[in-house]
């Protein structure tokens, strides 16, 4: 389990983070919503250890995370963040490898090496092994460094237990490969790891997210089940923008209505 316990984070003058408390368990998706500037990636990267609270503490199955080995920690968790520029001539299997190697930790080779086409069918890149990074669309390489985070994923736990940390992961995807991939994060889930993720699609989150937290302004506004934090005060709240509220008859699960503003 992650913990943020009462993180607060400024950078210079201004205050990003203030008094933030998150759990993550496993066998749990939450799902971080919230405009530009709401403290989601900062929340994420304090969560990863890229960034360190001003104030608060993070631990990671009780242990402060400041103190977990690197090595170890890329075993227990995989990070898609949103910036992954690559100038060099790399191979979709050159750069999906790096997750395993990033991972592996008791398996043979051979054994990890068989999770590389498992992780590309999971995101619809199967016979992609061969194609440079550089002469794919921009859809087509976030998926490949998706098919990176899962195989470190499946190569540090091979129980399914480690946890998928996800920021913005289907920001430049169709419809299709969105579904794709959440169902992909879902069925890690549902396998026993853990997943956070931060989405700008209010009506993906609530269809897949266990947890939403909503943010805004560096605070946790409100988090809890869907259909509990979901509604139309909450949007006007978090997005200044008021958007109608229903419940779909087929998943029980709110959506939001958009409509032209004025």
């Amino acid at each position: 389990m992650f913990t943020a316990d009462h993180i607060s984070l400024r950078y210079g003058a201004r205050p990003v983070l203030s008094d933030v408390s998150l759990t993550l368990a496993r066998g749990e998706l939450v799902i971080i919503l919230g405009p530009n500037g709401a403290g989601k990636s900062t929340l994420l990267k304090v969560l990863t250890g890229d960034l360190q609270p001003d104030q608060g503490s993070v631990s990671f199955d009780g242990s402060p995370l400041a103190r977990i080995p690197l090595d170890e920690l890329a075993r227990e968790r995989a990070v898609l963040s949103q910036s992954m520029g690559l100038n060099f001539p790399f191979t979709v299997f050159e750069i999906v490898r790096l997750g395993l190697e990033a991972g592996r930790g008791s398996m043979s080779r051979a054994e990890v090496l068989r999770l590389l086409p498992r992780a590309l069918k999971a995101v619809g890149l199967e016979g992609f092994e061969g194609r440079l990074l550089q002469q794919l669309s921009g859809g087509e390489q976030q998926r490949v460094h998706l098919a990176r985070v899962l195989c470190q994923a499946w190569a540090g736990k091979p129980d399914g237990s480690a946890f998928l940390l996800l920021d913005e992961p289907v920001s430049n995807l169709d419809i299709r490969h969105q579904l794709q991939t959440l169902e992909a994060v879902r069925r890690h889930v549902t396998g026993g790891g853990g997943a956070l993720m931060i989405l700008h699609d209010i009506n993906l989150a609530a269809l897949y997210a266990d947890r939403l937290v909503m943010m805004t302004e560096g605070r946790i506004l409100r988090q809890g089940a869907p259909q509990d934090v979901l509604d139309r005060s909450a949007i006007l709240d978090v997005y200044g923008v008021d958007m109608p509220v229903e419940i779909a008859r087929n998943s029980g699960r709110p959506f939001a209505l958009l409509s032209r503003p004025g």
